[in-house]
């Protein structure tokens, strides 16, 4: 039944002379419009000059025209590089960058590699590894200026250039390592499975995603990172003592060394079902006390108990196989490949590439919904760390690293309805009914000292894991 719906839409969806390369630029323009009209809105916000009333007393003016300055800076930031990568996108489309470039990395093959590694597979991967090499050395002023020009000035970066260079090219080598394999296993599968391939996609993308739960704490981060077991103490044995209660498989409880690279501060679980290990940045626990990060940690199993990694994984499993579903309706589209400058070769990693670009303005939707999923999970989270009697503790860790984050205090509604997968600062308060009459104070008491060290709390979040 799914195969023939999908098999008329195919049909339907071919049209010759179809201006499908119109369509694409059009929703890219939408796009950038959408983004950086959300983005003025919340422009708007960073310039009030007013702390907001629920953080009257536990944050002070000078702590907040910081933070408003670095969410300014960072916005400017984020408009700036918008404008670059909306012009790259469009001259990719308009000066047919991917035909080109294919028939760029043909002539390489024919000129350089042995027959045998002569097809479409190997031609897609070389493209994709040309393509990724010119994308990151265009990228390369705004990555250095990000680390060493913006987050240099409100005292975030710890990174050396030395140690910058040497994380690109830790992060190419594993792209390479990894991207070959599976992306000759993800062509194969497609080309060689016929009109149900996406069907084995999806199990293939299943077992890559468990596959990466697994290795990823065991062989990516230590090429970061050191990991070292925390140090027996009062903290060590209530978290244990935690995990034991709420019956966690907790196998490991480690310290990694975030301030080799930066301030960013936080705390996440990960690993299989029946065996996880806590991660814990050295700087929160420079910056918290025990009881606050043992709050922390409350909220982290929080999620865990109430199975929101589980659900989140068996949502992109949903979404995945919503993807390579559709996809199939686009795989042989000949009017798709032609607007694109393919007349003669359909490549199966082109075509995915152009549904992607098609199916763009439903990731906006997709985001915003998850966003609503995700904010009601943090409160859920919230919620049980409460319920275990860490109201206080919770309250003022959620305040101290907003602090020491520089985060923004308050936000646009529609802005962070779009870009925020966490509720804002005074939503969480609220929720918590929590409250307090003095200032929360830093580790060492000092306020200012905690506010000139911020962190940023604003990093990615890997799908195996799960972040306050």
């Amino acid at each position: 039944m799914i195969q023939a719906f999908l098999q008329r839409l195919a049909r339907l969806l071919d049209r010759p002379l179809f201006p499908w390369k119109k369509l694409v630029i059009g929703f890219s323009l939408a796009d950038f419009a959408l983004g950086n009209w959300l983005l003025f809105r919340q422009y708007r916000v960073l310039s009030k000059t007013s702390v907001p009333k629920a953080l009257e007393n536990q944050v002070d003016k000078a702590t907040f025209d910081k933070s408003q300055e670095y969410g300014r800076a960072k916005a400017k930031f984020g408009f700036f590089s918008s404008i670059f990568n909306e012009v790259k996108s469009y001259a990719i489309l308009y000066l047919d960058a991917y035909p080109r470039l294919w028939a760029f990395t043909g002539l390489l093959l024919a000129r350089f590699a042995p027959a045998r590694f002569s097809g479409e597979i190997t031609q897609s991967l070389v493209f994709v590894f040309v393509f990724s090499f010119i994308d990151l050395i265009l990228g390369l002023p705004f990555s250095y200026y990000h680390s060493f020009v913006l987050e240099e000035k409100f005292g975030f970066n710890k990174m050396t250039v030395k140690l910058w260079i040497m994380d690109m090219l830790k992060s190419q080598a594993l792209t390479i390592a990894f991207g070959v394999p599976i992306g000759s296993a993800f062509l194969s599968i497609a080309k060689r499975t016929g009109q149900n391939f996406f069907y084995y996609l999806w199990l293939f993308m299943l077992v890559v995603q468990v596959s990466a739960i697994t290795i990823y704490p065991i062989l990516i981060v230590p090429l970061f990172n050191k990991l070292t077991p925390l140090k027996p103490g009062p903290l060590k044995e209530s978290v244990e003592a935690l995990a034991s209660n709420l019956k966690f498989p907790l196998t490991e409880l480690q310290v990694i060394d975030g301030s080799k690279r930066s301030s960013h501060s936080n705390a996440y679980f990960t690993g299989l079902p029946w065996k996880k290990k806590i991660v814990i940045y050295d700087t929160l626990l420079d910056k918290s006390s025990d009881k606050e990060v043992e709050a922390v940690l409350a909220h982290e199993l929080g999620h865990w108990k109430m199975g929101h990694t589980t659900k989140l994984l068996a949502i992109s499993q949903v979404h995945l196989f919503y993807i390579f579903a559709l996809f199939s309706v686009f795989i042989n589209n000949n009017s798709l490949y032609e607007s694109f400058g393919f007349h003669n070769e359909r490549p199966v990693l082109i075509g995915f590439l152009l549904f992607n670009n098609i199916l763009a303005p439903t990731d906006e939707i997709l985001k915003l919904l998850m966003n609503i999923l995700t904010r009601s999970m943090e409160y859920e989270a919230d919620a049980f760390a409460v319920k275990l009697g860490y109201t206080a503790e919770l309250g003022s860790s959620l305040i101290k690293l907003q602090i020491q984050n520089l985060s923004s205090m308050d936000a646009d509604w529609l802005y962070s309805s779009f870009h925020y997968s966490h509720p804002i600062l005074t939503e969480r308060l609220k929720a918590m009914s929590w409250s307090a009459d003095q200032k929360v104070k830093g580790k060492t008491g000092d306020s200012e000292k905690a506010a000139d060290k911020s962190l940023d709390n604003e990093k990615p979040l890997m799908a195996a894991d799960r972040e306050l």
